[in-house]
């Protein structure tokens, strides 16, 4: 999914803290009956990890007869991976996919060589209004593997473990962190953990995970001294350990993993390792030689012009 097309969001206040290499104040567009703000990538850090595209979109809440409509559009040499806090969204792919997400799950569409998909907002919730809140990200594939075969894969909130311990709650969704692992497999080493802290609780974060980032959904939490408050994410420093300390009950989550195995570029919705590669992909989706998404074949979103 991508909402609009964003350009890179800017640099928040400077960091006086040895721990946090970058502030990034994510661009936000207001598109009516919700607001999608954009971390990654930015003019400071380009990925964190192999996440290189990062959308907060919402809290709202749809009238009736409103709702989600991304028509199918193509992805190369990426995963999305879509998690919601509030709300549904039917996916449907080219791989024959429908599947409905909904809040504590995940979605994860490895488009590797070619892959189109849409995002809607289903009849029954669109008949009655409903709300919206969540974030896609997309993770880069590592170069042996960006043309890899398409998948796509669902995980229950079940599938999850949560790790408690005073007024800390950290869902382990993707990779593996304080002792939990989740199920979900993934091309590269990655991690992308849901937090809840109580106010004035503490939330550890070691260096085992080399690249790292904390996005602040809601509530400000303190960081060496330092104060931070919601829709900023806070790139961390490699190799050190910190801890995140709540002022008010907050959400988080964290991102990050391994760095990835050289540069990515990225156009529009395709992200390759290869120049050319992208240009083949813009030809490609122009000429119509993606496959279509069944149930979804009528509508489409054209290639940019720029």
């Amino acid at each position: 999914m991508s909402f609009f097309p964003g350009k890179d969001p800017t640099a928040g206040k400077p960091v006086e803290s040895d721990a946090i290499a970058h502030v990034i104040a994510p661009r936000t567009v207001d598109l009516g009956d919700f607001a999608v703000r954009r971390a990654l990538p930015s003019a400071q850090t380009r990925m964190v990890g192999p996440f290189i595209f990062f959308d907060h979109f919402g809290p709202a809440v749809f009238r009736s007869g409103q709702g989600i409509d991304v028509r199918p559009h193509p992805h190369i040499g990426l995963s999305t991976v879509t998690y919601l806090f509030d709300g549904e969204i039917v996916h449907r792919d080219s791989l024959g996919t429908a599947a409905p997400i909904r809040p504590g799950e995940i979605n994860l569409m490895t488009a590797g060589r070619g892959i189109v998909h849409s995002e809607r907002t289903g009849p029954e919730l669109r008949a009655t209004g409903s709300p919206i809140h969540g974030l896609q990200m997309w993770v880069a594939l590592p170069a042996a593997k960006e043309e890899m075969e398409p998948g796509f894969a669902h995980h229950a909130t079940s599938d999850f473990n949560t790790v408690t311990d005073n007024g800390t709650s950290v869902r382990v969704v993707i990779g593996d962190l304080y002792g939990a692992r989740s199920p979900v497999a993934t091309a590269s080493e990655t991690i992308f953990a849901d937090v809840r802290l109580k106010a004035g609780s503490t939330l550890p974060l070691d260096a085992g995970h080399e690249e790292r980032a904390l996005y602040i959904l809601a509530g400000e939490v303190e960081i060496a001294g330092d104060r931070h408050g919601a829709n900023r994410l806070l790139v961390l420093r490699p190799g050190d350990a910190l801890s995140v300390r709540a002022l008010a009950d907050s959400h988080l989550v964290i991102v990050g993993g391994a760095p990835m195995d050289g540069p990515r570029h990225i156009w529009w919705n395709f992200v390759s390792s290869r120049k050319e590669r992208i240009e083949q992909a813009k030809a490609d989706w122009k000429a119509g030689h993606f496959q279509k998404v069944p149930g979804d074949e009528i509508e489409f979103i054209p290639l940019p012009e720029k």
